[in-house]
């Protein structure tokens, strides 16, 4: 018995269409632009049971950084925890997390939501650690956020924005 290998035939490749570049990402730098945590609980000196309500807010902003192919991306996060009982503030946190990334190869019409999708998905993880840690280190059990859905978040913004426009032209034809 012989042992033959059939190779398919090569396919020629059209030399008029040249495959496009795959987009390329680099986590340049990442850091904490500003942090706040008030612990309105210890402030008032009351304590007992408590039954935290809790409430994130997220806010997405990217910019072009001065630099070629240099963009930064902050994820803005405010916490809010309540008592459930009484609806007194447990405490505040505000985070501002800044992501510096290295972009190629995203076509122009993509960027904006390459920026607010993938590159907030790439910090998530050190923003997450961040409110854990935080919130252990203030007083309380730690917050371990669930997952954020940044490809719903950027729909219900760009929604809102659209909403917020064609009420704007409501307003200017009346």
């Amino acid at each position: 018995m012989t042992d033959e290998t059939t190779n398919p035939p090569e396919q020629p490749e059209a030399a008029d269409t040249p495959k496009p570049a795959a987009p390329k990402m680099n986590v340049l730098t990442q850091f904490i632009r500003d942090l706040s945590f008030e612990n309105v609980l210890a402030q008032r000196g009351t304590g007992g049971e408590v039954s935290p309500d809790v409430q994130v807010a997220v806010n997405l902003d990217a910019k072009k950084r001065s630099a070629e192919h240099q963009f930064e991306v902050t994820t803005k996060l405010t916490v809010t925890s309540r008592n459930k009982g009484t609806d007194e503030q447990l405490f505040l946190m505000e985070l501002e997390y800044v992501g510096v990334f290295h972009i190629e190869n995203v076509p122009e019409e993509q960027m904006h939501p390459f920026l607010l999708i993938e590159c907030p998905r790439m910090v998530f993880p050190f923003v997450r650690r961040i409110v854990s840690d935080v919130t252990r280190d203030g007083g309380f059990p730690p917050l371990n956020l669930e997952t954020i859905d940044f490809v719903q978040l950027y729909r219900n913004e760009i929604m809102r924005r659209q909403a917020e426009t064609a009420s704007g032209e409501v307003k200017h034809d009346a």
